[in-house]
C-alpha cells in the first residue's frame, strides 16, 4: 500500500506496511422503522443514476485491534458481494497505529485487491487517531462525493470537542459515519455515539470475535453506500443488523 496523502499536516507514517439487541445494537421501536421505511420510500434514490459508491473503510490497527483485523480481512469481500446486488462500490482503506502514522488506500473496486491491501498490514501498539480518519474523510468528500464511512474500533483516547468539530465537516458534507464498536468501553460508545448522531450515521458494538455480527452491519452499510436508503431500507426485510442501523439514521 502506498501512503497517500498525509492525514494530517507535518506528520507522516513509516514505510512499514434506550434497550440493546443482539450484539448490543441500539433498538429502535417496530413503529419507528416502519416510520422511517414510509419516508425512505417517498425520498428516493439520493444518488445520480449510474453512480459509484464510494465508502472509506477505516480501522484502528493499533495493538488491540489485532483479532478483529485479521476477521475483517475474512469477510471484507461480503461489502462488495452485498454492493453489487444494487449497484457498485468502490472502498478505499484507511488505518491508523504506532506513533502518529495513518495511511489510506487509492480506491479499491473489487474485493480481491482490497484483502491483499490488508494482508500487507500488521497491528502495531499505539493511540487512536480518529479524528485524523474524520479530516482525511472529509478531505476526500470535499472533492468528490462519500456515500458512507465506517469506522471500526474498541477505544477513544482522543478530545471528543475535537473529534464532533471533525465529524461537524462530514456531516456538512451529508455524509454519515457508521462506528462499529467491539467490546463495551464506554468512552468509546459515548464518541461513537455522538459522532454517528451529528453525521446522521449509526452506531453498534459487536462481541469481542463476532464475526458473523460484524459481517453483517458491514453488508448493510454496503448497501447504503450502492444504493442509499432505499437499499438500506431494502437490507432491512430480511437483516436484523440492516433494520437496526436503519432505525437510528434520521
Amino acid at each position: 500500500m502506498t501512503q497517500k496523502n498525509p492525514l494530517a499536516p507535518g506528520q507522516t507514517g513509516t514505510t512499514t506496511p434506550g434497550r440493546t439487541g443482539a450484539g448490543g445494537v441500539s433498538v429502535s421501536g417496530a413503529a419507528d422503522i416502519s416510520a422511517f421505511l414510509k419516508t425512505a420510500a417517498a425520498v428516493g434514490p439520493p444518488k445520480v443514476p449510474g453512480e459509484r459508491g464510494r465508502l472509506v473503510f477505516a480501522l484502528d490497527a493499533t495493538a488491540s485491534r489485532e483479532p478483529t483485523w485479521g476477521m475483517a480481512q475474512e469477510i471484507q469481500g461480503q461489502m462488495f458481494t452485498e454492493a453489487a446486488r444494487v449497484g457498485t462500490l468502490d472502498i478505499q482503506l484507511v488505518f491508523f497505529r504506532g506513533i502518529g502514522e495513518c495511511r489510506s488506500s487509492g480506491w479499491v473496486a473489487d474485493a480481491a485487491r482490497l484483502k491483499a491491501l490488508m494482508a500487507k498490514v500488521s497491528c502495531i501498539g499505539g493511540q487512536t487517531q480518529i479524528g485524523r480518519v474524520l479530516a482525511h474523510a472529509a478531505e476526500e468528500a470535499a472533492e468528490r462525493r462519500i456515500h458512507a464511512v465506517v469506522y471500526v474500533g474498541d477505544a477513544m483516547e482522543e478530545s471528543l470537542d475535537d473529534l464532533c468539530a471533525k465529524a461537524g465537516r462530514l456531516a456538512m458534507a451529508n455524509v454519515p459515519v457508521f462506528l462499529f464498536l467491539e467490546g463495551g468501553d464506554p468512552v468509546a460508545e459515548r464518541a461513537y455515539r455522538e459522532i454517528a448522531r451529528l453525521t446522521r450515521g449509526a452506531f453498534a458494538r459487536f462481541d469481542p470475535g463476532a464475526g458473523a455480527q460484524l459481517a453483517e452491519l458491514l453488508r448493510a452499510v454496503a448497501a447504503f453506500a450502492s444504493g442509499g436508503r432505499l437499499a438500506l431500507a431494502d437490507a432491512a426485510k430480511g437483516s436484523r443488523g440492516a433494520q437496526l442501523l436503519l432505525g437510528q439514521m434520521r
